[in-house]
């Protein structure tokens, strides 16, 4: 078992120091943890951002009529919450942030592979949510297309769709050299004795989910350089009107965008598999089996992006292998849960908000997971394509996955991060609050769904009025608890005392060194003898 060492709290202008001080130290730095927590700020901004868009849309969607904006405000405003939700927060989330944390100390490495690489990719973070969030207030108006520019409406449009679009295209760059700097790193830089069968789960999440970002990250951007090329000069790739094909955009599109939610939800499981064997206090069950679904997921997620379009008039033949492969890469999925249960089966479970956030993670996903399954099959989607069923799932998925992980993941890691310790009992009182509000705001929106209600229309009929109340009153007390977790954490921050460097018992490299980590994580590199989680 691993001596809990005392450490104490370090004055800000101490932590994570760099060759120099200030705002300057920040904005010139290569440590890898320090970009990790500029990755971490900038991107709780736009979440919480994102989140007031997210309940002004839901305030609009109480009853029927107009109640504080009318049709195009709410599609700019749809879209502007997709686009900041979408590329600012849940395609980088976890990785960018937990990733370029803890990564290099996970494996025993002194930092990233390409340390100016990696501040180059914030920067390209920055820029593009600069030129997407500028978007809103340049040119002809906030684009109205939604998150995805469907062709061909998102070519006809005169709202400003190149600015949003040149931004999607630059956090796509960025987004790549992260991928590619993570896989080098882990190919090149693991600590003497470090095999591949010997590196945390939360490293393999993050290979797979590099892979996915090198390989699929390149579509999504030609595709948008090609929406770009025909507003600007004309060419006619998917405007029918002058040639194009606008199915030819989705296919494009969901290409990336599939591989896009194993990007997001393979390292938030990966987390959840770090989570869950210290809380447990046992070694990992099937940890071979884990890595191996974690590629599979990353492989078989290419081949599944048809199931987005059964209603666009594709193939028999098309429809049902699409829907045979979505079903497949449920498999791996249901093997992480199942792995994941095995290891609290008999386990000495320390309750603690981390471990309750991973299952929490697991209840929401599990959810989400089934939903999806409706829509993987033919005969059901027809029925619920385009409805807000499908936000429901979305939602589960993306949200109930990443976000839980995300949050699940900072109080994990908490501790190490900034040495400070939040208060237990109103963290768990957040998640409480945070849990109900979220499953009251998106599954009175499966029951919509199911009898037939739009996805994306600011009006509806009075027969859907009951649950969108519903959903109305949860999206309140989501928010409700999401405040009380971020007062929780910033008190902690500001608080003063001392942190012990490893509070759960941890088995993993991070929990060995002091916190916050010194400016190249280890005084000597460790020789790894054994595989993690060994209790």
């Amino acid at each position: 078992m691993a001596e809990h060492t005392e450490t104490k709290y370090l004055p800000n202008y101490l932590e994570y120091q760099g060759k120099h001080k200030g705002l300057l130290g920040w904005l010139t730095t290569t440590d890898h943890k320090r970009i990790g927590l500029l990755y971490f700020y900038s991107m709780m901004i736009f979440f919480l951002s994102g989140v007031v868009m997210g309940l002004l849309m839901k305030y609009e969607l109480i009853s029927p009529g107009e109640q504080i904006m009318g049709a195009q405000t709410y599609n700019g405003l749809f879209t502007l919450h997709g686009l900041t939700m979408i590329f600012l927060f849940v395609i980088p989330g976890v990785a960018a942030v937990y990733g370029n944390f803890f990564l290099p100390i996970l494996i025993g490495a002194k930092d990233v592979s390409f340390p100016r690489l990696n501040l180059m990719s914030w920067y390209l973070y920055i820029l593009g949510a600069i030129v997407v969030l500028s978007s809103q207030f340049m040119g002809d108006g906030p684009p109205d297309t939604g998150w995805t520019f469907y062709a061909p409406y998102s070519l006809k449009t005169q709202t400003n769709v190149v600015a949003a679009v040149t931004g999607a295209f630059i956090l796509g760059f960025s987004s790549i050299l992260t991928g590619l700097n993570f896989v080098v790193t882990m190919h090149r830089l693991r600590a003497p004795g470090m095999g591949w069968l010997r590196m945390p789960l939360f490293a393999w999440s993050l290979y797979g989910t590099g892979w996915i970002q090198l390989l699929a990250t390149p579509i999504v951007g030609i595709t948008f350089l090609m929406v770009i090329a025909e507003r600007l000069l004309g060419i006619g790739f998917f405007d029918p009107a002058i040639g194009g094909d606008p199915i030819l955009y989705q296919h494009l599109f969901w290409i990336y965008s599939h591989p896009a939610v194993y990007i997001m939800i393979l390292p938030a499981m990966g987390a959840i598999t770090e989570i869950i064997p210290t809380f447990a206090r046992k070694t990992i069950f099937g940890y071979t089996a884990i890595v191996i679904s974690s590629m599979a997921i990353a492989f078989v997620g290419y081949f599944v992006w048809g199931h987005h379009m059964f209603t666009s008039g594709m193939s028999s033949t098309s429809r049902w292998v699409f829907s045979l492969l979505t079903f497949l890469v449920a498999i791996p999925s249901a093997i992480k849960v199942f792995n994941w249960t095995a290891t609290l089966y008999k386990g000495s479970i320390n309750i603690q908000p981390p471990f309750l956030w991973a299952i929490s993670f697991i209840f929401v996903f599990m959810i989400g997971g089934f939903s999806g399954l409706v829509l993987g099959s033919l005969a059901t989607d027809i029925h619920t394509h385009d409805t807000a069923f499908v936000v429901a799932h979305f939602h589960y998925i993306v949200f109930g996955g990443t976000g839980f992980a995300f949050f699940g993941a900072l109080h994990y890691w908490f501790p190490k991060m900034f040495a400070r310790v939040y208060n237990i009992k109103v963290a768990n009182i957040g998640l409480l609050i945070f849990f109900i509000g979220f499953n009251m705001l998106y599954f009175p929106m499966f029951y919509l769904g199911l009898i037939g209600m739009p996805r994306r229309y600011y009006d509806y009929l009075p027969m859907f009025h009951n649950a969108n109340i519903l959903s109305t009153v949860g999206s309140w007390i989501l928010a409700i608890g999401l405040i009380v977790i971020i007062v929780n954490l910033l008190r902690a921050r500001k608080a003063t005392g001392k942190a012990v460097d490893d509070p759960w018992n941890g088995k993993t490299l991070e929990w060995t060194i002091a916190s916050p980590p010194i400016v190249e994580n280890f005084e000597e590199i460790p020789v790894v003898d054994h595989g993690p989680y060994e209790y």
